[in-house]
């Protein structure tokens, strides 16, 4: 029997199904036991090794010597009108991060749509300093380890089940569409990416679609390439929101490492290794990247890379002095590229009456903890 004093440092859920097979291999346990185990984790989301009541004691002592299975806790929770759900969600070693829950919503033809949609962030903090971002404002801490991108999902699933939600037949469960879109840089933690994601999309997974999994980036071209080579389908989304080098250079410093020509090579690239159209997010700041120069420029990026174009009004963030273009403004943006045989559309924020911005929410929070504690020093 395995001794629980033991002192485990990987968690159950950073293992794939591979690696689970290895290990129960390694100790004498039947193969089946290895979809009992996976079932647990990513079927029935379960919270601790003691859960697990169909697995003999001994199997269930040995996981617990040798692994972890630690929950993220809640730390605070925030709802919108539109019914966006955003959570701060408070790590093992104290950090905090940030998911967001957009439900689904119902289309201009009146249907109610059945896409759950969860952002998730793959960073404690960013090193990237985007100057409309709140993510960055707080610098960068570490890379999420893959439990830690997975959880976000089954979290926000027993979340669901504990305000009594039944999850959707479709997939199991409530999210079916995920977005690496949260905090952090998801390609500058590739590796623990491309395991968080093949965790997501595998049958003994979350069992979603690559076509419902979307890798959004800054501009980190070589691994761009790299994820190109996968032969999953991910949708790649670019955060683009400069159609110059001149105006990325100021509000993006990644664009100084890896400027635009060889970004949107890198997108080509991907292109033609999934045969599947990209989309490009563009933030429209008011004064900054909302004049024609910037029209003529996008709408030769798009045509080049024969994608769609999603404007999305900037969401203002408390310490940064940017701000909200006008309705107006957007609208003559988005017909001067509809004009010009873009397709494109204006995506509004969901959730701007709560901390939506990403970041935003950790950023308030670690604020007022930082400011408790001067307080406590100084009294």
């Amino acid at each position: 029997m395995t001794d629980r004093t033991q002192a485990p440092n990987r968690e159950l859920r950073s293992l794939n199904a591979e690696e689970v097979e290895s290990t129960l291999a390694e100790w004498g346990h039947k193969s089946y036991r290895v979809t009992q185990i996976l079932g647990w984790l990513y079927k029935k989301r379960a919270c601790s090794i003691d859960e697990m009541s169909d697995l003999p004691q001994e199997l269930r002592d040995q996981l617990a010597g040798s692994f972890l299975l630690k929950p993220l806790e809640l730390a605070k929770e925030q709802r919108s009108r539109d019914g966006t759900v955003k959570f701060l969600w408070r790590l093992a070693d104290g950090e905090l991060i940030e998911s967001v829950l957009i439900p689904a919503s119902v289309g201009r033809d009146g249907n109610r749509s059945d896409r759950h949609t969860i952002c998730v962030s793959s960073q404690v903090g960013c090193a990237y300093g985007c100057k409309f971002c709140a993510s960055g404002l707080m610098g960068y801490k570490r890379n999420l380890d893959v439990y830690e991108i997975v959880d976000q999902v089954l979290a926000v699933e027993r979340w669901h089940l504990a305000k009594g939600g039944e999850p959707a037949k479709s997939q199991g469960g409530l999210v079916n569409n995920i977005v690496m879109m949260g905090m952090g840089e998801p390609l500058a933690n590739y590796d623990n990416l491309i395991r968080a994601l093949e965790i997501f999309n595998s049958s003994w997974g979350l069992n979603i679609g690559a076509r419902k999994i979307t890798v959004s980036t800054s501009g980190l071209a070589p691994q761009i390439r790299r994820l190109a080579e996968m032969p999953q389908q991910y949708h790649l989304a670019i955060s683009l929101h400069g159609a110059t080098d001149e105006v990325r250079d100021k509000i993006m410093p990644i664009n100084r490492k890896y400027p635009l020509e060889e970004l949107i090579s890198a997108c080509e690239a991907y292109q033609q290794a999934k045969g599947r159209m990209i989309w490009v997010e563009y933030i429209l700041i008011d004064g900054v990247n909302t004049g024609l120069d910037q029209v003529e420029a996008l709408s030769g990026l798009a045509k080049r890379l024969q994608c769609k174009v999603n404007l999305i009004p900037y969401n203002p963030v408390d310490g940064i002095e940017l701000k909200r273009p006008s309705d107006e403004t957007v609208g003559r943006f988005r017909d001067a590229l509809h004009h010009k045989g873009v397709r494109v559309t204006v995506r509004i924020e969901k959730g701007t009456d709560i901390d939506a911005a990403c970041g935003q929410l950790r950023l308030k929070s670690e604020k007022k903890t930082a400011a408790t504690q001067a307080l406590g020093q100084a009294g």
